[in-house]
C-alpha cells in the first residue's frame, strides 16, 4: 500500500525512539502509564499494536509483564530489537494494526492501540484496527487506543510554531473554512480527529468506555516553559495535568488523547 510507503520513509529520518524522553514529550508517555497501570494486575498479558520503537512496549516488560509487540515498520523493529534487554520477557514482530491473524481471540488482558490510528484514514480502517483489538483481547480486558487531536496540533504547529501555514491549508481544504476540522490524506502522515471523531468511531462497538483523556494537553503548546521547569515546578504541573485532562471542556486542547474502554 502506497499509505504505508509514506509511513516507512518518514520513521526511517524520524527519531520515534526519543520522541516522550524530554519533559514536554514525557507528558503524553506518564499519562498513558499512569491510566494503563490503573487497571493492570499480576500475571497480565500485555499486546502492543503499532510498538514504534518500544517505549511503552519496554517500560512494561521491565516492570515484569509479559508483552507481546507488532509493529508495520522495519527500521523501528530494528530499534525495538536494539533496546531489548536480556530480563525482558517481550516478542516484537512485523505486522499490520489491520490484520492481527497471527493472533488468536481473547489473548490480552490489556491491548494498546497508541500508534496506528495515527496513520488511518478513513472510518472503516479505524474501525477495523479497533476491532482487531478488542478481537485479541479477553473479556474484560482494557484496550487503549491513542488519536491525534486536530486543535492541539493546529494551536502548537500553525499558529503558534507556524510550521504549518494556516491560510493556505484553509485555501487548500485540509482545514474547513467555518469549523477548522481537519482533512488528511496519506501523503499528510498524520490523520487529525476531534472528540466527536472519536465518540462516531466507537459509536458500533459494544464496549464500555471508562476514560477519554487529553494525554498532553497544552504540553506541545507550552513545550519551552515546560523543558525550563525545575523538577519542583514540573512535578506540580504534572499533577495539575493529571486532574484536568479528563475534563469535557478541555478534551479538544491536546495533541494527543487516549481512549479507554473495556471489552
Amino acid at each position: 500500500m502506497k499509505s504505508n510507503q509514506y509511513l516507512i520513509d518518514f520513521y526511517k529520518a524520524y527519531d520515534e525512539d526519543n520522541r516522550l524522553t524530554s519533559k514536554h514529550g514525557s507528558v503524553e508517555f506518564l499519562t498513558t502509564i499512569r491510566y494503563v497501570e490503573k487497571y493492570l494486575k499480576p500475571g497480565n498479558r500485555i499486546l502492543e499494536i503499532g510498538a514504534g520503537t518500544g517505549r511503552y512496549s519496554h517500560a512494561l516488560a521491565r516492570r515484569g509483564y509479559a508483552v507481546d509487540a507488532v509493529e508495520l515498520v522495519e527500521h523501528n523493529i530494528e530499534i525495538f530489537q536494539k533496546n531489548t534487554l536480556p530480563n525482558e520477557q517481550i516478542t516484537i514482530s512485523q505486522g499490520n494494526a489491520l490484520n492481527l491473524s497471527a493472533f488468536p481471540d481473547n489473548q490480552y488482558d490489556i491491548t494498546l492501540l497508541l500508534g496506528p490510528l495515527y496513520h488511518l484514514y478513513t472510518v472503516e480502517d479505524k474501525r477495523q484496527a479497533i476491532r482487531e483489538a478488542i478481537r485479541v483481547t479477553r473479556q474484560h480486558g482494557v484496550i487503549f487506543a491513542a488519536y491525534v487531536i486536530s486543535d492541539g496540533c493546529l494551536l502548537d504547529e500553525g499558529f503558534n510554531r507556524k510550521n504549518i501555514n494556516v491560510a493556505e491549508y484553509v485555501r487548500t481544504g485540509l482545514l474547513d473554512a467555518e469549523t477548522f476540522a481537519a482533512k488528511s490524506d496519506p501523503e499528510d502522515l498524520f490523520e487529525l480527529v476531534r472528540k466527536e471523531d472519536v465518540d462516531e468511531i466507537m459509536s458500533v462497538f459494544p464496549v464500555k468506555r471508562l476514560h477519554y483523556a487529553a494525554s498532553d494537553g497544552c504540553a506541545l503548546l507550552l513545550r519551552e516553559a515546560i523543558d525550563a521547569m525545575d523538577e519542583e515546578t514540573f512535578h506540580l504541573y504534572l499533577n495539575y495535568h493529571f486532574s484536568i485532562c479528563e475534563r469535557g471542556d478541555l478534551a479538544g486542547i491536546t495533541s494527543h488523547a487516549l481512549d479507554i474502554f473495556q471489552k
